[in-house]
């Protein structure tokens, strides 16, 4: 791709201000942030990527690893930010997806051991369990709110907390699975994933394209299995105080 052809990309820029302008929806000035910010990032990316592939040295990908999964926990904990252990919760789960998903893939030599496969595959799947974590916030939180009284009076007739949240917990971790089961349903034929898209366009073999978006799609169902799990096992202790009582707000 030209540059030319890469500046013309910013007509799809151009009408999204556009018609937030038109219509008052007051979205111009996060449009702007948006495509600053995704400019800039993605060529310091762009340049990081290149450094710490040409150099092949272990530290530069385990540091690469690192900042994504900080990053993801930074952004994901916002929504839970009255948790205790927010923050520490969340790292422990996007690097249980990690070393898991990861040992699995270098273990049995589906992946070659270098940072071009391990990186990418990284990025997609800590990606995915941020967004995962985030659905699951919002549904547990709604699920607890809701049904409030109902936990309480189990708590009080001798129930545990595990016990109280028990229904609710599982609702949360059903809820945050489905979109990932759900796109798996209808992948190859209402859209093509954006790994093999891209694999394609570069001149890739279909058929190889669509062999690695296999090994994708199956590592990104493990993923939301176990940030779901893992996630709201570790998080739904931290809902209770030390006399087993629910804690008001705990999300807000």
């Amino acid at each position: 791709m030209t540059y030319t052809a890469l500046a013309l990309t910013l007509i799809f820029v151009l009408i999204p201000l556009l018609l937030s302008k038109t219509l008052n929806l007051g979205l111009e000035k996060d449009t702007v942030i948006a495509t600053v910010r995704s400019i800039i990032q993605l060529l310091v990316v762009g340049y990081v990527l290149k450094f710490v592939f040409d150099t092949e040295h272990f530290i530069y990908l385990l540091l690469m690893i690192v900042l994504m999964i900080t990053v993801a926990t930074l952004n994901a904990r916002k929504n839970g930010k009255n948790i205790p252990g927010i923050t520490w919760k969340l790292a422990v789960t996007l690097i249980v997806v990690e070393v898991i998903t990861q040992g699995v893939l270098v273990g049995f030599h589906i992946i070659p051991p270098t940072a071009q496969y391990i990186i990418p595959i990284s990025g997609m799947l800590i990606g995915n369990s941020m967004v995962l974590a985030i659905l699951f916030l919002n549904r547990f939180s709604a699920e607890i709110e809701a049904h409030e009284h109902e936990i309480e009076l189990i708590l009080s007739l001798g129930g545990t907390p595990k016990q109280a949240v028990h229904r609710h917990l599982t609702k949360a971790i059903k809820a945050s699975m489905i979109p990932t089961i759900e796109a798996q349903k209808t992948i190859g034929l209402v859209q093509l994933p954006g790994m093999m898209s891209g694999q394609i366009i570069g001149g890739a073999d279909p058929i190889q394209a669509v062999q690695f978006q296999i090994l994708i799609v199956f590592a990104l169902l493990t993923c939301a299995t176990l940030t779901s799990i893992v996630f709201g096992f570790l998080i739904y202790p931290s809902l209770f105080n030390e006399r087993m009582q629910l804690i008001k707000n705990s999300f807000n």
